[in-house]
């Protein structure tokens, strides 16, 4: 004769919820410091490869950590662990120089020790002309009315990634070299003539990237929403939901 087990008292299935909940965090948790996090465009700075309202996912593991991996940045330790330097062309998320708590994206031009300038719109690294060539104008489209051409860039690799220029004689299309520190970074963003990045001073712009403020490379964008979706108005979820750029890898 067989006995059934007695049924659980109201405070044990309390504690199983709390342990599971507890251990989905901790996955949750694990998954986000060491390998992966996502990020919300907030701005038009890196058109045309992400728009305001894309929902990126991160790797971490391609540049290994550093304390701007974790929540928060605590400052529990300096420098980066498993350190793999990025490459120049990737899309990267670091944190502001002047202020870690604001993540920023932008594109790597400049590596340590490279001497960047800008002339006339266009980069040149060591000298050298990053390679680039016109495929048209289009209609800005964090900017409707605003028309932009739109140029081709190559990385070392071969890949391409557009870029936006406005205008002749835009603030930032001729700049003095800028000579990249050992152990930081030269950031600039695609939609040139939109962005406040490494062409500027720290004070009013990213500056020189230190390598520990790298959280990790942009790999695609997951979801969508043109112009951005509210948390508190759940109609703009669908109305602004954008299937076409969903799970779209990025250059």
């Amino acid at each position: 004769m067989t006995t059934e087990p007695a049924p659980k008292s109201a405070k044990d299935e309390l504690i199983e919820i709390i342990k599971t909940v507890g251990y989905a965090l901790l996955i949750a948790l694990v998954l986000r410091v060491i390998f992966f996090q996502p990020f919300t465009i907030p701005s038009e700075s890196m058109e045309p490869a992400l728009l305001k309202g894309d929902y990126i996912i991160v790797s971490k593991y391609d540049y290994g950590w550093s304390a701007h991996s974790l929540p928060f940045s605590p400052p529990i330790f300096h420098g980066r662990i498993m350190n793999k330097p990025p490459a120049r062309g990737d899309v990267v998320v670091f944190h502001l120089p002047r202020d870690k708590s604001i993540p920023y994206i932008k594109r790597l031009i400049g590596l340590p020790g490279d001497r960047i300038k800008v002339i006339g719109g266009q980069v040149f690294v060591n000298g050298k002309a990053i390679p680039r060539k016109p495929v048209g104008m289009t209609e800005d489209p964090g900017d409707p009315g605003v028309q932009v051409m739109q140029y081709a860039e190559s990385k070392p690799n071969g890949r391409t990634y557009v870029t936006f220029d406005r205008a002749q004689d835009h603030e930032g299309d001729d700049t003095e070299v800028y000579v990249v520190p050992e152990g930081h970074y030269f950031m600039m963003g695609d939609n040139r003539d939109n962005s406040l990045d490494s062409r500027w001073p720290q004070e009013i712009g990213v500056g020189y990237v230190p390598a520990e403020n790298l959280v990790g490379k942009a790999r695609f964008i997951m979801l969508s929403w043109k112009g951005g979706a509210s948390i508190f108005k759940p109609w703009t979820w669908v109305m602004r939901f954008d299937a076409s750029r969903a799970f779209h890898r990025l250059d």
